[in-house]
């Protein structure tokens, strides 16, 4: 009777470790995730301050 209680008890912690196993790729997945929209979010921002740049040196060239 003893095994069998060891023998659930292992089974208990295999499916513990495999639960933390999967919630860890899951966060890791979700911050390449946040990564990528954030880099995403960057270059755009980044276009858009080059384009208004731009602009304003054509507004400049325009007055002079």
């Amino acid at each position: 009777m003893k095994t069998y209680r060891n023998g659930r008890h292992d089974m208990n912690l295999m499916h513990e470790e495999l639960a933390r196993a999967q919630m860890t790729a899951r966060l890791g997945e979700a911050q390449e995730l946040r990564r990528g929209h954030q880099m995403a979010l960057a270059r755009r921002m980044s276009r858009k301050a080059e384009q208004a740049a731009q602009q304003a040196r054509l507004a400049l060239a325009r007055a002079i």
